[in-house]
């Protein structure tokens, strides 16, 4: 969706729920909140409707709330709360409806409030979640858990597991590998982008160009050299940051994974 045509809908939406005594508050989430980031063609609505009590389900059954709502071609039902929308063009809602009290199980970084008639701001500012505290991340533990679960999806791989080596060594890793790059790395972050401190996948790429482009090398191998790869990737960057680094276990599992 193009910037202006993104707007025009944000504006319909805020609108549309203005009309509505029901609704409490519109909390724009991500890119649509465009705090220090503007949206793109790829950008979605992300947002959360706050509603008195008790008709929060109405909403989530009931869509003729949203804008061009006879335009929708597909509504899920992602989460208790939440659906994903999509349109006939294309474009996709991701949205939550919210009480005032089931917002407190909300978690969000990024927000901006559009309507506000219960002092919606200090709740989101309540459930904010705060960039990470560098002291309460753990690089040895983060190798190691690379380490593991490289040993664990190779090995099923060879065993003929093959989806389960891929989720293993392609994805459950990357949870530990992304965050420990991101930590030893935070002095050569580029700063016309910010992670996401709420999913380590995103935008890491843009601040973390070497290293992003190194491990989409590495995903595109098949599993056994995907996880030396990767295993490379993270004593590449990791080893001169962590005094204690697991230099034997690094040893054991490569010869393991080369024996495979």
């Amino acid at each position: 969706m193009e910037l202006q045509n993104f707007r025009d809908f944000t504006k319909h939406l805020q609108q549309n729920l203005e009309t509505d005594p029901r609704v409490i508050g519109l909390v724009a989430l991500g890119s649509m909140a465009e705090q220090g980031r503007t949206p793109d063609v790829w950008s979605d609505h992300d947002f959360f409707v706050i509603t008195v009590e008790g008709v929060q389900e109405s909403f989530r059954q009931d869509l003729s709330w949203l804008p061009d709502s006879d335009k929708i071609v597909l509504a899920i039902r992602e989460t208790e709360h939440g659906l994903k929308v999509f349109y006939e063009e294309g474009h996709l809602l991701e949205f939550a409806v919210f009480s005032i009290a089931d917002l407190t199980m909300a978690r969000v970084n990024d927000f901006r409030v559009l309507l506000d008639r219960a002092d919606i701001a200090a709740q989101m500012a309540a459930i904010q979640q705060p960039e990470a505290a560098a002291t309460t991340f753990d690089p040895r533990r983060a190798v190691s858990m690379v380490l593991a679960l490289s040993f664990v999806g190779t090995g099923r791989y060879r065993r003929g597991e093959q989806l389960s080596a891929h989720a293993f060594v392609k994805f459950y890793l990357l949870h530990h590998l992304l965050p420990l790059l991101a930590h030893v790395l935070k002095d050569q972050a580029k700063t016309s982008a910010k992670l996401d401190n709420l999913d380590p996948f995103r935008r890491f790429e843009a601040v973390f160009p070497d290293a992003g482009a190194q491990i989409n090398r590495a995903l595109l191998l098949p599993i056994p050299q995907a996880a030396l790869a990767l295993i490379d990737i993270a004593e590449q960057y990791a080893r001169p940051a962590i005094s204690d680094y697991p230099a034997t276990a690094v040893q054991m599992v490569r010869s393991y994974i080369q024996r495979l």
